[in-house]
């Protein structure tokens, strides 16, 4: 198991919070998912296999900018 931490822009809200949670979860390997809108950090608990990428792919896909 790895986590790994990303700092997310556009954050505002719980129901912020939530569609990033539920859009990480929908990756095969990805366990836990811990997001907090006041401090923009998402917390990914996943399988090894599990690229960083992939994350913040999603992250992005779903209308968020992940900070460089």
């Amino acid at each position: 198991m790895k986590e790994t931490i990303i700092n997310v822009k556009g954050m505002v809200c719980n129901g912020c919070e939530n569609r990033v949670k539920n859009a990480l979860k929908t990756i095969d390997g990805v366990e836990e998912v811990e997001a907090n809108y006041t401090n923009g950090i998402v917390k990914v608990t996943s399988k090894d296999e599990v690229e960083e990428s992939t994350l913040k792919d999603k992250i992005e896909d779903i209308g968020f900018e992940v900070e460089k």
